[in-house]
């Protein structure tokens, strides 16, 4: 488990983490494709200095025929242009209580880019997966501490998630080259997924005969309920809506300030166990809900746009949105309940 606090502040070392790592700005909900400089970043570690002319990617392990790739030999394979929604699996800790120590996200670690690669099965295909080959582990070029454990960022997918048909290697971001922070030259994108799945500034790919433990499969990215939990591993994105804050906000506390008077509150909803179905809208802090208008979703694994008319009368109200998706689950009031 992570290390936790009980206190109300944040620690210099959260604080710095948040330094590092952007969130998209609610206001940014408004954009169906998130402008590249809004997207939420988390970098784990440094970000890698690489160079795509001289760029390499091994295909390894467990396979007849290894591979080692260019990045104009993984430009010149079919193209695929997908939006995803993209969420952190921390999204959410700032409001937890304890809450772990890291990235000290509240709501904004979002983002819906369009990205632009080549599917990753056919690849795995050439070379060719062994039958005792039971992991994907892909590993990425940032390197660093964390639970005091020298690593690689590497992460791995069952054969099964693996070889899904809309799992890709992204060289674009928007239609322009990957920007270094979001992993150039090459990452690997894992729709549905929390983004602690598709890792960055990608080094190799190998085909492995047993689950992969590593820290930040075995140690992070788990949901527990207590400190002796031994966790559950964070995969699909559950369903989750935010709004576009309306009004205009105070510097400080971002508390918002609207005329009184008939407003139209907006956002975005998405799931990754299946698209939204429902968003429900509440003026008084939850107690009561009404049905908001859903728009079309962005593809098979953007976002869902929302809208709900509301009649703002004078005087404070907490503001709150839930979304429903395809398979029953939906968004619990007070959050997150487990670590």
């Amino acid at each position: 488990m992570a290390p936790i606090s009980t206190s109300p502040e944040f620690s210099r070392e959260e604080v710095g983490l948040a330094l590092r790592n952007p969130g998209m700005h609610l206001e940014g909900l408004r954009y169906p494709i998130t402008p590249i400089g809004m997207h939420y970043l988390l970098i784990h570690f440094d970000i890698p200095h690489l160079d795509p002319a001289t760029y390499r990617l091994g295909v390894t392990g467990l396979v007849d025929n290894p591979l080692e790739l260019s990045l104009e030999d993984i430009k010149s394979r079919p193209r695929v242009t997908i939006p995803v929604m993209m969420e952190c699996g921390g999204n959410g800790r700032a409001h937890l209580s304890p809450r772990p120590i890291s990235a000290p996200w509240h709501d904004e670690a979002v983002g819906c880019a369009e990205w632009t690669g080549t599917p990753l099965r056919p690849i795995l295909e050439e070379a060719g997966l062994m039958e005792d080959a039971v992991e994907i582990l892909f590993s990425g070029h940032d390197r660093g501490f964390d639970r005091d454990v020298e690593h690689d960022y590497e992460r791995s997918l069952t054969l099964e998630d693996a070889l899904r048909e809309e799992v890709f290697l992204a060289y674009e971001m928007n239609g322009v080259p990957l920007p270094p922070q979001h992993g150039s030259p090459l990452r690997l994108v894992v729709p549905d997924w929390y983004g602690m799945a598709s890792v960055k500034w990608l080094k190799e790919i190998r085909a492995i005969k047993e689950p992969f433990e590593g820290v930040q499969q075995a140690l992070a990215y788990n949901y527990q309920s207590s400190e002796d939990d031994p966790g559950t591993p964070v995969t699909r994105k559950h369903p989750h809506a935010l709004m576009v804050p309306p009004g205009i906000p105070d510097f400080l506390s971002r508390k918002r300030h609207l005329e009184a008077g008939r407003i139209t509150i907006e956002g975005r909803a998405w799931s990754g166990f299946g698209p939204a179905e429902r968003v429900e809208f509440s003026a008084d802090g939850g107690k009561g809900w009404r049905e908001a208008e859903l728009g079309d979703a962005l593809g098979p694994h953007g976002w869902s746009s929302w809208k709900c008319d509301w009649d703002a009368r004078p005087g404070e109200y907490e503001l709150c949105v839930r979304a429903t998706d395809a398979s029953g689950k939906s968004q619990p009031l007070d959050g997150q309940q487990a670590w």
